[in-house]
């Protein structure tokens, strides 16, 4: 297929059964081994592609050094990719537009972009939200390429408003983001089952939430009607915690035992085979 092609592929997939299950990559490694895992598409994680680069989350990473990475993780994968790009790297609607023909570049079929704010009030205006949808829906179509925009709203993250109010005010939002062109909602930081099963039938669109230890599985958010979960930057935190304990223990003892592992050297050549 075409890369406009796979985007409008994987817009209909946000339609259809099974539930999409999308893991986070952060590398050309990780997106391999997801691809080899057999997942139909993948997601990339701000957090774990900022961290693996060597800068903290929250658009501290250069934005050409993320489109780099981007371009890679695409190229490993394989399959289809979305991107986390958190609210653009974009002071203005304008400069938003510039940087979705960008990420477009690399061969991506979809972005996420927040509403959320890294200070106070946390919270961008919904309004200012709606144009920068507009002008990311604008931009796609421009460059020829009908990326999937999953438009995350943040008041549950940064627990903002009372409860009541927090939730109307997500499902307003959401039906104001798919008006302005984004295909799917995403409300970051809603985890209770019972409000997500509430939430659904109100936005009235594909919704996505964030896969947490201790929460149901993905057959149980199917049935509510959710479709689609993404995972953020637990995968990059499984295999922080990993090389941590590993390096604690080298350190402490300075032997070997540890470096035992279930993938070996052939192995992962394999994986990148051509």
């Amino acid at each position: 297929m075409t890369h406009a092609e796979t985007a409008d592929w994987f817009r209909a997939r946000h339609h259809r059964k099974p539930l999409l299950l999308l893991p986070n990559a952060w590398d050309g490694a990780s997106a391999r081994m997801f691809a080899a895992a057999g997942f139909e598409a993948i997601a990339t994680t701000s957090g774990g592609l900022a961290w693996s680069l060597g800068y903290p989350d929250g658009e501290h990473a250069p934005w050409d050094e993320v489109l780099a990475a981007t371009r890679r993780i695409v190229r490993a994968a394989r399959v289809p990719v979305t991107a986390d790009i958190e609210a653009g790297y974009a002071d203005t609607p304008q400069e938003l537009g510039r940087h979705i023909a960008e990420i477009i570049a690399t061969g991506v079929v979809g972005v996420n972009l927040e509403d959320g704010l890294h200070d106070a009030p946390h919270i961008r205006d919904a309004a200012d939200a709606q144009r920068r949808i507009d002008a990311a829906r604008a931009a796609a179509t421009r460059e020829g390429v009908p990326i999937v925009i999953n438009a995350r709203s943040d008041l549950y993250l940064f627990n903002l408003r009372d409860e009541a109010t927090r939730f109307s005010e997500t499902v307003a939002r959401g039906k104001a983001y798919i008006a302005a062109g984004a295909d799917c909602v995403y409300p970051m930081g809603l985890r209770d089952p019972a409000v997500i099963a509430r939430f659904v039938p109100e936005v009235g669109a594909p919704v996505n939430i964030t896969g947490r230890a201790g929460m149901p599985d993905a057959a149980t958010f199917e049935r509510m009607g959710v479709a689609r979960i993404t995972i953020a930057s637990a995968p990059t935190l499984v295999a922080m915690s990993a090389v941590k304990a590993l390096a604690e223990q080298l350190k402490a003892d300075g032997k070997f035992d540890n470096l035992a592992a279930g993938v070996r050297h052939p192995d992962a050549q394999a994986l990148f085979a051509t």
